[in-house]
């Protein structure tokens, strides 16, 4: 039963990780167009990704003040997550 419940756990930890993956990369994309992010479901995305999003922000600056590419070691981040969580419980 132990063994069940880690594999649920791990599953769903794994979802949860890539769902946040999807909403990462539509937030991304609402830069490429104007306004978007000042909609309300921007607004929702920023408020679900920044706090992720900020730390990575502090340490790495625009590269020639125009291009992020913080959300690129976000992504990385991420993957290392689910690489653990895989690791970990199955």
């Amino acid at each position: 039963m132990d063994g069940q419940v880690m594999v649920a756990l791990g599953r769903t930890l794994s979802t949860l990780l890539q769902y946040y993956s999807y909403v990462l990369i539509a937030y991304i994309l609402l830069s490429w167009f104007p306004n978007a992010r000042e909609s309300k479901f921007g607004q929702i995305l920023q408020m679900l990704c920044e706090p992720f999003l900020a730390p990575f922000r502090r340490v790495i600056p625009p590269i020639g003040g125009m291009l992020d590419i913080s959300p690129i070691v976000a992504f990385l981040v991420l993957n290392l997550a689910q690489a653990g969580i895989s690791a970990i419980f199955f």
